[in-house]
């Protein structure tokens, strides 16, 4: 498949892409969080290289999420060290923050909260838009993503003209708007049936393979983690 316009495909499809320069995409050490007197994370270390897809899997309340949102910068951990591409990001505060996330950043979640009054091409802009980014280049990035997706002939579509996998897969489109230099999704299958999770599931894939994208998966679907270049495991708040 074809690069979007400012990705450089891989060469060898189908063979995780890890950069010379940045061997890991994402380092976060000692991560903890705590909510009044209940310890959440006790000290998680994890390692994500470029271009790989990791899963984390776990019982629910192991901490998975919590972890996805801390190190995605959607929540502050007590303690510990997250660094992004060499970039400290666990001391970005603020609008700085705020910039970061939105210009590195992808999230893919449950429930594609896409805005229900824009259309599928809008949704897939908006971030782009709150960059700043040219508008016209934004709507071309957006729409490639769309075709990228199977999406072209919906971009005129409102979330509510579309599927349940249509709507998810315009998530994905929106997450990688900015070329993020990783995309953490939360239980992304998890509202899906069998069917449009295993769609998802080679999406996601595919997109590693021609945009060398890094993913780094919450799931409770096994089929889905077993696919991925690692599976992590969670238990009482640690990666065991």
């Amino acid at each position: 498949m074809a690069a979007i316009s400012g990705y450089l495909a891989l060469e060898t499809i189908g063979v995780p892409y890890i950069s010379p320069q940045i061997v890991n995409m994402l380092k976060a050490r000692g991560v903890k969080k705590r909510y009044s007197n209940l310890e959440i994370l006790k000290g998680v270390d994890i390692d994500v290289a470029q271009g790989e897809v990791v899963s984390i899997m776990g019982a629910s309340g192991a901490g998975k999420s919590t972890l996805l949102h801390i190190l995605g910068t959607l929540d502050a951990p007590d303690e510990g060290i997250i660094e992004l591409e060499a970039r400290r990001i666990s001391e970005l505060k603020g609008n700085a923050l705020a910039k970061f996330r939105n210009e590195h950043i992808g999230f893919v979640f449950q429930f594609h909260h896409l805005l229900p009054e824009f259309t599928a091409l809008e949704n897939v802009c908006i971030p782009g838009w709150v960059a700043r980014r040219n508008r016209k280049d934004v709507e071309n990035a957006a729409l490639e993503l769309l075709s990228m997706m199977g999406l072209a002939h919906r971009g005129a579509h409102k979330p509510n003209q579309l599927s349940g996998g249509e709507q998810q897969r315009v998530a994905v489109a929106r997450a990688l708007i900015n070329k993020p230099s990783i995309v953490f999704a939360d239980e992304p299958t998890g509202n899906l049936d069998s069917l449009h999770a295993r769609e998802l599931h080679n999406l996601f894939f595919t997109l590693r393979e021609s945009l060398q994208q890094t993913f780094l998966i919450v799931t409770h679907n096994e089929e889905l983690a077993k696919l991925c270049d690692r599976e992590l495991y969670m238990k009482d708040g640690l990666i065991v």
